[in-house]
């Protein structure tokens, strides 16, 4: 197979080369048809050429319109699946041979390949794989802390997701709208919550040094601040995708690392 890459300036008018390259089918590539060959030989290209075809037009010349026979057959599996796969990503629009010069350079190479050369590789990683467990043990226990601070510099919370063998994964973000300390105790909660919830954790034990919150959070106190309950509501709608969550009040020398990330995201400045 043999290929060359062509720019046209900006009037269309002229052309130079950027690349060109030529390849020898392997033993088992040579037994495709002429229009297999063809394809073969495009998607073998684009991945040679992936820097130059990903953000711009390219026009295919080539005896046949492999683009054609690979995204309009009606059945595709095997190499054909694949070839389509790798193709989809570029915008390749075929024209004939007889709309555009220079195509005796691609036929010599075609006819002059290059012995020594690798296969063109198009398995994919783990295609074969027809499941994937989650790594999170059910009977596995994660606990959270967290935090919000409001000062006048800005507002900020601060969570920390600890799993039962010690592994730590800290969450800090600032709050850029006017709140209350409790509203981002809340905030912050909600978003330590969340988290657990996106790395689908099942069990998980949340500590906070403010008894408000935890005692409202366990619906041992009504929450009455209007600000509060949509706050309220969206944590215990998170909390039912939880096999088991619990809320515990901690002494404040526990909860450092929650009230340190809180402080800290309050000076952020985001340009």
């Amino acid at each position: 197979m043999g290929c060359v890459l062509r720019q046209h300036d900006s009037l269309g008018r002229k052309e130079r080369v950027v690349y060109y390259f030529s390849k020898k089918f392997t033993s088992y590539e040579s037994k495709y048809s002429l229009l297999e060959k063809t394809c073969c030989a495009l998607t073998w290209t684009t991945q040679r050429l992936r820097q130059y075809m990903l953000y711009y037009a390219t026009w295919l010349i080539s005896k046949m319109d492999p683009i054609k026979y690979i995204f309009e057959k009606s059945s595709l599996f095997g190499r054909i699946a694949k070839w389509q796969v790798l193709l989809l990503e570029y915008d390749i629009i075929y024209v004939t041979r007889k709309a555009m010069k220079g195509s005796a350079i691609v036929d010599c190479l075609a006819n002059f390949p290059v012995e020594d050369y690798e296969p063109m590789k198009i398995e994919f990683p783990d295609e074969d794989v027809m499941i994937v467990s989650d790594t999170l043990q059910d009977t596995e226990i994660w606990t959270m802390f967290f935090d919000g601070a409001t000062n006048e510099v800005g507002h900020g919370v601060g969570a920390i997701l600890t799993s039962s063998d010690g592994k730590s994964y800290p969450l800090t973000t600032k709050l850029y709208f006017d709140c209350t300390h409790n509203m981002a105790e809340y905030e912050a909660c909600s978003m330590g919550v969340q988290m657990a919830y996106d790395m689908k954790i099942k069990k998980l034990q949340v500590y906070r040094d403010s008894l408000l919150a935890i005692h409202q959070l366990n619906g041992e106190w009504e929450t009455i601040d209007s600000k509060l309950i949509p706050y309220d509501k969206y944590i215990r709608e998170l909390a039912q995708n939880f096999e088991s969550i619990t809320f515990k009040h901690v002494p404040c020398e526990n909860n450092q690392i929650a009230n340190a990330l809180a402080t800290l995201s309050t000076m952020f400045n985001v340009v």
